[in-house]
C-alpha cells in the first residue's frame, strides 16, 4: 500500500502544479502584443461585437487610405469587465459608426487594445484598459 500512496502523493503534487500554473499562462501584459508609447484612432462602422471572455473583441470596417474597406480587430477586457463598466451588448449594434482609440498593434496589423469607443452622438464607453486607466 505504501507504493499506491507514493503514487497518489506524486500525482497529487503534478495535478496541482499544473492547475496552480494554468492561469499563469494565459495571462499576460498588453505591453508584449501593443505599442505603449503611440496611441491609435479609427473611424468606422461596427462589423461584429464578440462579447467573450478573457478578451472581448470589435470588428469595425474603416475606410483604408486607398479608399477601400479594412477590417480593423479592436481588444477589450472580457465581457464581465466591460459589464461591470457599464457596458451592454445594445450598446454596440452592427451597423453604428465609432470612433476608437487605443494602442496599435506591434506588428503593424490592423488591431488595436481598445480604451475608448466613441459614438457619432458623444456618447463614449471606456474600457478600462490602455496606458491612461
Amino acid at each position: 500500500m505504501g507504493t499506491m500512496n507514493a503514487f497518489r502523493t506524486a500525482l497529487g503534487a503534478v495535478l496541482a502544479g499544473v492547475l496552480l500554473g494554468f492561469p499563469a499562462f494565459g495571462h499576460h501584459s498588453i505591453a508584449l502584443q501593443y505599442d505603449m508609447t503611440r496611441e491609435i484612432t479609427i473611424s468606422g462602422r461596427i462589423v461584429e461585437m464578440e462579447w467573450r471572455n478573457p478578451h472581448s473583441w470589435l470588428s469595425v470596417e474603416v475606410e483604408g487610405e486607398t479608399g477601400r474597406p479594412e477590417l480593423w480587430r479592436v481588444e477589450f477586457g472580457g465581457a464581465n469587465s466591460l459589464y461591470r463598466r457599464g457596458w451592454r451588448q445594445d450598446d454596440l449594434p452592427v451597423g453604428a459608426e465609432v470612433t476608437v482609440h487605443g494602442l496599435p498593434s506591434r506588428d503593424g496589423s490592423r488591431q488595436i487594445e481598445g480604451d475608448e469607443v466613441t459614438f457619432a452622438d458623444g456618447r463614449s464607453l471606456f474600457s478600462g484598459s490602455g496606458p491612461n486607466q
